[in-house]
């Protein structure tokens, strides 16, 4: 999957299931790219939200519906994601 595709289906998996003021998703595996377990058909995004409806909740409940949210491409497209939600 070719990595623009693949931010527009986070933003818009995300964006149906969470209320959002904003979304951003920025393609970061260039950091990685001299690591050992690096491959060139997954990809480390940083994903930065500001959501009212996440807000107030822990961390690590938000960081667990993201990635229940996406489940498939964690499996098949993602090695790592960064989160920031505010």
């Amino acid at each position: 999957m070719e990595i623009n595709k693949l931010i527009e289906i986070v933003k818009e998996k995300i964006s149906k299931e969470i209320i959002l003021q904003e979304i951003n998703v920025e393609d970061k595996s260039f950091l990685h790219k001299d690591h050992k377990n690096n491959s060139p058909n997954k990809f480390h995004i940083k994903i930065s939200i500001i959501s009212d409806e996440l807000k107030p909740k822990k961390k690590i409940d938000t960081t667990k519906r993201i990635y229940k949210i996406l489940e498939n491409e964690l499996k098949n497209h993602i090695h790592s994601i960064q989160l920031s939600i505010n």
